[in-house]
């Protein structure tokens, strides 16, 4: 079955495995999933991902953190761009989550980075989601 959008799907896919307590979810692999996924664990919002060979196609593991408490570190993942609707911005317009607790994820000229590495260099781009 084809996915319409599928960082929606891996968005989705990790919402719910944090809702489920599982300690691990598996994505469908691609080259953008991968940059998402290496950003998430830069920015500490997961333990770590693993790339699997899988058939017949490559999967992404991503290992979900928790707290002492176990409660997830990720709260919340909002996807903002879609394939409906594409969200582009500026430089100066890239927008704070949570008063910069949270994360915004661009597609930019430069590659997929975060919005505080997007504003470093100096390049907008396509708006990919919210991480809280």
């Amino acid at each position: 079955m084809a996915i319409s959008d599928p960082i929606a799907d891996m968005l989705t896919r990790i919402r719910n495995a944090i809702m489920a307590r599982h300690d691990f979810v598996l994505v469908p692999a691609s080259k953008m999933k991968l940059s998402i996924a290496r950003i998430l664990k830069e920015e500490n919002f997961i333990a770590d991902y693993e790339v699997l060979r899988g058939k017949p196609q490559r999967v992404i593991k991503l290992h979900l953190k928790y707290d002492d408490k176990n409660l997830p570190i990720l709260s919340g993942l909002e996807r903002v761009s879609k394939p409906g609707l594409r969200v582009y911005v500026g430089q100066k317009e890239i927008p704070r989550v949570y008063g910069g607790l949270g994360i915004t994820i661009l597609s930019t000229s430069n590659g997929i980075m975060s919005g505080k590495q997007a504003w470093r260099r100096g390049v907008g781009g396509e708006l990919l989601c919210y991480v809280w």
